[in-house]
């Protein structure tokens, strides 16, 4: 081995990520007015995802005639795998083809799946429908699985980190991000269920086709003006060295200095990787037993050839650091889903016993409530954007105001008390009903306005423009650079696992309650128990909450080498 392999300084010239290109084209145009066309595609896809899932057990129940129950599986499943598949769509596109193409390619392929879903329900057969059906509605899966993992990931790529204005602007930019997501839902929540119920199916479905096409249409407009970051290799090849590398040297002994590890770089605040630009992360001293992965010994310094399974750079044990970091995190996140669970089944439940009518002829479905959400969360982003981060930003001197972890624990905090919320009311209802003597009368409307849920809802909103929102910017900004379309990801995982794991609470919570008595969650709502139900998950949420606060106070926020201290306070958590 020559003198140069043995300097404080190794360059990196990994042959099997060398093949891989990587362009970092700057816009001129600036961050947002990039960011503008892929917004657009993202409320085409949410617009299109509600109009098919918000009333999709309407459709397998009333024209194709499946039970309930069966029905509500189909719903489970098809939501469960459309939450999976972006894992596997991240990791392509942070291995293989890129965000771009991955976000185009997916896009023609929910395209493809809604005019599939449009034929299925007007010109196939009868005898034909179910099975087309299903398999445009998997089709759909497919396309999430690219498009969820990368449109937001690739349009905060349009912001320079290296720009202080542009950085200032990526935080802004995840709330109005979450603006479009809302308003495209409640647009379809409000429009789209209603032509599907009153006009036809087939124009139901046809309005989402028209806007996913326009929004595809939209976001090729602005091609040439997007920054690109190009695939780099599988980053799941490069977590698995650290742990082989620091495996094979566990009797290495860790030492601070500098002058005995592998730094791949010139330890500037940028260099130069598999092609592309990558900014130089700081050493910490979280996960020490990691760090052997990084130091020269012996066998290294001797040998003629780098091992990559023997011999890691410190960036890439400092990316593996930032992965273990947010497991926690992402746990404590799946357990909030929760929450969000119950809005689209006990709490509509609640609202179905309940008094809907407005007037003498009008009659509210109880799922419409849900826009209420929506609506909160339209009008509590832009003043939580311009009114509360402004005002905490002189608090604290952070360009966003506060911490991102910060953010996410008042969102699961104001989650705790949308349970208490909706526990005190469903008592309240109960008890209404045990007064008019309509505990053993299910199908009875309880003489209570259904207006008494829109507290839940409502807070459930406030909740999630903290949580949801922090999260996707936590996913994003501290997952490593080339693993940020499985960050995106991961963000979705935790929604698609919170609804996994509602339907195991209430697996234990019917199993335990039936065996000391009745089942807290039976058909009839008025002598069951969904009040304690809420009780034991605002219970949960507490349990979570206070395993968040001991995460969030150990987590280290991720800082780039040569950062100056002042300019990079939001790196160190602030209580």
């Amino acid at each position: 081995m020559d003198n140069s392999s043995v300097a404080p300084v190794m360059i990196d010239n990994d042959e099997h990520q060398a093949k891989l290109s990587a362009t970092h084209q700057k816009s001129s145009k600036g961050g947002w007015k990039s960011a503008i066309f892929i917004i657009f595609v993202e409320v085409g896809e949410r617009f299109a995802y509600y109009g098919v899932s918000a009333n999709l057990i309407m459709y397998l129940t009333n024209v194709l005639g499946q039970p309930i129950a069966t029905a509500a599986k189909n719903v489970n499943v098809w939501v469960g795998v459309s939450s999976v598949f972006p894992l596997f769509g991240g990791f392509v596109a942070d291995s293989y083809l890129g965000r771009f193409k991955t976000i185009l390619i997916s896009s023609v392929i929910y395209l493809i799946g809604l005019i599939l879903l449009t034929l299925s329900v007007s010109v196939v057969p009868l005898r034909h429908r179910r099975a087309v059906f299903f398999t445009a509605l998997y089709i759909l899966a497919v396309g999430e699985g690219g498009h969820k993992p990368c449109v937001q990931t690739f349009a905060a790529d349009q912001f320079d980190d290296d720009t202080p204005e542009e950085k200032k602007a990526k935080s802004s930019f995840f709330n109005w991000w979450y603006l479009g997501i809302v308003f495209g839902a409640a647009s379809a929540v409000l429009v789209v269920i209603y032509v599907q119920e009153y006009v036809g199916w087939a124009v139901g479905f046809a309005m989402p086709t028209a806007a996913v096409a326009v929004a595809l249409v939209v976001f090729l407009i602005g091609t040439f003006s997007y920054r690109r970051e190009g695939p780099v290799g599988s980053p799941l090849t490069r977590v698995a060295q650290v742990f082989v590398a620091a495996a094979k040297k566990w009797r290495v002994s860790v030492a601070r200095d500098v002058w005995n590890v592998c730094w791949d770089d010139a330890r500037g605040g940028t260099h130069e990787e598999g092609g592309a630009t990558v900014r130089t992360l700081a050493r910490t001293n979280q996960f020490r037993f990691l760090d052997k992965a990084m130091i020269i010994d012996d066998i290294d310094a001797s040998s003629k050839t780098r091992n990559y399974w023997r011999l890691c750079s410190v960036n890439q044990v400092e990316e593996v650091k930032l992965l273990i970091r947010l497991l926690p995190i992402w746990f404590s996140c799946m357990i909030f889903a929760i929450v969000i669970a119950q809005l689209s089944t006990f709490f509509t439940k609640q609202g179905s016993t309940m008094v809907r009518s407005i007037g003498s002829h009008f009659h509210i479905p109880p799922a419409t409530l849900h826009v209420s959400t929506g609506l909160v969360i339209l009008i509590t982003v832009p003043i939580y954007d311009r009114i509360l981060v402004p005002i905490a930003r002189n608090i604290t001197g952070l360009p966003s105001g506060i911490t991102m972890l910060q953010r996410m624990g008042i969102g699961m905090f104001l989650s705790i008390l949308t349970m208490v919320v909706a526990a005190l009311v469903e008592a309240h209802r109960v008890s209404i009903a045990k007064a008019h003597g309509l505990i053993n009368s299910p199908k009875a409307t309880v003489p209570m306005g259904v207006w008494w849920l829109l507290p839940q809802y409502m807070l459930s909103g406030v909740s999630d423009v903290f949580t949801i929102i922090g999260m996707q910017e936590l996913f994003y900004d501290q997952m490593p650079e080339k693993m940020r379309s499985m960050g995106a990801a991961a963000y979705v995982s935790t929604i698609g696992g919170g609804s996994f794991l509602s339907s195991i609470v209430i697996t234990i919570v019917q199993a335990i309650s039936s065996r000391y008595g009745s089942k807290w969650l039976g058909d009839n709502l008025n002598s069951a128990h969904l009040d304690y139900f809420y009780w034991v998950l605002a219970g949960l949420s507490t349990i979570n909450l206070v395993f968040y606060i001991w995460a969030a106070k150990g987590f280290v926020y991720k800082k780039v080498e040569g950062d100056n201290p002042l300019e990079d306070k939001e790196l160190s958590l602030q209580g």
